[in-house]
């Protein structure tokens, strides 16, 4: 019997909502594995999402990010919130899997039962993200998640994409890194709810906490700041002693509270729904392109045309997909 034959879509999105770490496994299995039964799980979940609270951490290599998440994960437990981690991985280069160096450092957690962490592997996918982390994120909500942590993969100053996925997003930085630079670069200042200055018992963290504000508030997206709007705090923590992190959970709740007064939270749920959808029809077009191409024929009869100014390319294209 086929493996799709053996899968209970329903039973098994109960018994994620139920809580079983099996179930939620498989089910993100199956949404990293682009499986056939996607649609149909997809189509389950959709009724119990919505409620998590999807906070996204961004930040250049040597920030601290796994060990932000490990002490954001023990404060959100020590108030009864269930939590689930979408730590993104660089891809091994022999399997394409995650190298789960995340999960390994936030291994104080692995017999909680009110914490699921998972590694993904970004397979390429630039921005930070894996391509199926939306779905993953969906997976999480559905189980009974409070909040979702999406954690990116560390790589550079591409790591913005994670604005689009999250309600909040938290910019993590740390003196002696060349970090008042690299938020320039990077234009994280556009996508932070606020910002944590890492390692914040070391040489510089306080000029770096000074830069930040400064550069913010010299920031396109202050000048257009109306009374009323949301102002993104500059806060310090020690990650590895827990120091400063009570008042980053603080600052993620104001900031959801203050999202939830308004009209802000629905603008953000419906742009992550808007790029979602968009993705998964990109990907069904890809797929088409991927049968046109094997009339790889009448492509080259088209290009010849073309390149004797017998059609244009527009029409060369119209005429290949069918128009």
């Amino acid at each position: 019997m086929s493996r799709r034959a053996d899968t209970d879509v329903a039973d098994l999105v109960e018994r994620a909502r139920a809580g079983q770490a099996r179930a939620v496994a498989r089910l993100i299995s199956l949404v990293e594995d682009a499986s056939p039964l996607l649609r149909e799980v997809m189509a389950a979940l959709a009724p119990h999402t919505g409620r998590a609270h999807v906070v996204g951490l961004t930040g250049a290599p040597g920030v601290g990010k796994s060990t932000t998440t490990n002490a954001l994960i023990r404060e959100l437990r020590e108030s009864g919130r269930r939590v689930g981690v979408l730590a993104v991985d660089p891809s091994s280069p022999f399997s394409g899997g995650a190298l789960l160096g995340d999960r390994i450092r936030m291994g104080d957690h692995a017999e909680d039962d009110g914490v699921y962490i998972r590694s993904m592997a970004s397979r390429g996918h630039l921005g930070g993200l894996s391509a199926t982390t939306p779905q993953a994120a969906r997976v999480l909500d559905a189980a009974g998640c409070d909040v979702v942590l999406v954690e990116t993969v560390g790589v550079g100053q591409s790591e913005v994409e994670v604005a689009g996925l999250a309600d909040t997003t938290m910019v993590l930085l740390a003196p002696g890194m060349g970090d008042g630079i690299q938020a320039a670069k990077a234009g994280i200042l556009e996508v932070g709810d606020l910002y944590v200055v890492n390692k914040a018992d070391r040489d510089g963290a306080e000029k770096l906490r000074r830069d930040l504000r400064s550069a913010l508030r010299l920031g396109a997206s202050w000048a257009d700041r109306a009374e009323g709007d949301w102002e993104p705090p500059v806060l310090g923590a020690v990650a590895q002693s827990g120091r400063g992190i009570p008042e980053v959970v603080t600052a993620l709740d104001e900031h959801h509270a203050w999202l939830s007064g308004g009209e802000g939270l629905a603008l953000r749920r419906t742009r992550r729904a808007r790029a979602e959808v968009e993705a998964i029809a990109v990907a069904a077009l890809r797929a088409q392109w991927d049968d046109v191409g094997a009339r790889g024929a009448d492509l080259d009869s088209l290009a010849a045309a073309v390149a004797a100014g017998e059609s244009d390319p527009y029409a060369a294209a119209d005429r290949l997909v069918g128009r």
